[in-house]
């Protein structure tokens, strides 16, 4: 997960924090030096890093910090409102033009995932912007690029645009750029030739392409695993184009999070999208306060509501949850129930989206997910009779499941077991809910 190991030292921080009464310049020093370290073993750029310190180090003495009765808030505000700066503040948000196309130009490195990425985020503008999206390819040079993005356009469900390989890259933005225009698009995307950033031929051709099309974004796509590398791709980049903002991929596998701090500060250059997971749907806009909040632990819930209001029908949601009050609910209804959860993402980004849920661990949340699979592949095995009554399945009808899913009778009877204890549970919230928010007798206590 994203800025895990950060998130955890922020965490103990901050603590120790709250465990003072008063802070005095001496102690502020002392968190102030552990913020820097946490950082710096986050492999934030050095320079960030003690920008960073002095800017909390100067807004703690000038609103006065070390007189407030309750100082330890005040500190993890200043904290909070400089990482919210650090990670670009509100200038990450893409402003789309209402009367004409918004062109975009994706622009990166051999090998970094572009083809894929401009797939992501042409489906992210239709499906959660609700834009009319046009992508164009332009990568002439590699083998199978305008094969293998055509593919992933059409899955997305969003138009194509294509001259083939022996047309000119320019000429081809150019005569998308018209299509865009005279079509009525919202978006359209130029995906460009992935190129070495010592490849002057290939960087003059995306000047050239930007003099030409006069895009209004010019989005980098970025590796978060990079690290600082990837900072000073950026860096390249802008230097010779003038980049509007980058799109981090893999930020999911990056637990330390060094490359998204410091890109803003370095470049100046802010992060717009970030990638979040190898499926079409696994692009995210950035939201810099957001991000902030999670890093120190604080959770996401905006995310969090607006995951679930676009992949969670609400009226089956509600549906299921009054059957499940009244006891009806059925092993069919779990399955839909886990399904509908595991289209919001996994089990450690939705809890990091959740304030004060505890870390679980790696090899926790590897068992949570085969569980859930296992869960799947063995209700898959019932008979639809056995899905809607389970107290049917007696022994020879277990051996037949376990047989049916590859698993043994102690993962099916484990399967009925789970199945049990929540109906029991939802029972007895409902009675709960009857009593007027009363415990009812025998509930768990926590």
């Amino acid at each position: 997960m994203a800025f895990e190991n950060l998130t955890e030292k922020f965490k103990r921080i901050f603590k120790t924090i709250k465990g003072e009464a008063r802070l005095t310049e001496s102690n502020m020093d002392s968190v102030l030096k552990e913020i820097r370290v946490a950082l710096l073993d986050a492999d934030v750029n050095y320079k960030v890093v003690k920008n960073f310190i002095l800017r909390i180090k100067e807004r703690a003495l000038g609103e006065k910090v070390y007189t407030e009765l309750n100082p330890s808030e005040m500190v993890i505000k200043i904290v909070n409102d400089e990482l919210i700066k650090l990670l670009g503040s509100d200038s990450s948000e893409i402003k789309y033009n209402k009367n004409k196309p918004t062109i975009i130009m994706l622009v990166g490195l051999q090998g970094s995932g572009k083809t894929t990425t401009a797939g992501k985020l042409s489906l992210l503008m239709k499906n959660k912007l609700k834009k009319k999206v046009l992508v164009a390819a332009c990568d002439i040079y590699r083998p199978g690029a305008i094969n293998q993005l055509e593919q992933v356009v059409n899955k997305v469900g969003v138009d194509f645009f294509s001259l083939g390989d022996k047309v000119d890259p320019v000429d081809i933005a150019s005569k998308a750029k018209t299509k865009a225009y005279n079509d009525h698009y919202d978006v359209l995307i130029i995906d460009t030739a992935g190129r070495l950033q010592i490849d002057e031929v290939l960087m003059n051709e995306l000047k050239c392409m930007k003099d030409k099309v006069e895009p209004d974004e010019i989005l980098l796509l970025t590796d978060a695993m990079a690290g600082q590398d990837s900072v000073n791709v950026a860096k390249t980049f802008n230097e010779l184009l003038g980049l509007t903002g980058t799109i981090m991929s893999k930020l999911d596998g990056d637990s330390r999070g060094g490359a998204a701090l410091s890109i803003k500060e370095v470049t100046g250059v802010p992060i717009k999208f970030i990638g979040v997971g190898e499926k079409l749907d696994d692009l995210d806009i950035f939201y810099p306060d957001r991000m902030a909040s999670r890093i120190l632990g604080m959770g996401d819930v905006i995310s969090l509501v607006e995951k679930v209001q676009e992949n969670i029908d609400e009226k089956e949601a509600k549906k299921a949850a009054k059957k499940l009050e009244k006891g009806e609910f059925t092993l069919i209804d779990l399955l839909d129930q886990m399904k509908q959860v595991k289209k919001i993402g996994s089990i450690s980004s939705i809890l990091g989206m959740i304030p004060g849920m505890p870390k679980i661990s790696k090899e926790q949340q590897d068992l949570a997910e085969k569980e859930m699979k296992n869960f799947e592949v063995i209700i898959n095995s019932m008979t639809y009779e056995e899905r809607i009554h389970p107290e049917i399945i007696k022994y020879s009808r277990k051996q037949r499941i376990a047989n049916g899913s590859g698993k043994t009778i102690a993962d099916v009877n484990r399967v009925l077991k789970k199945y049990e204890q929540g109906k029991m549970l939802a029972k007895q919230m409902g009675s709960m809910k009857k009593r007027g928010g009363m415990m009812p007798p025998n509930f768990p206590k926590f």
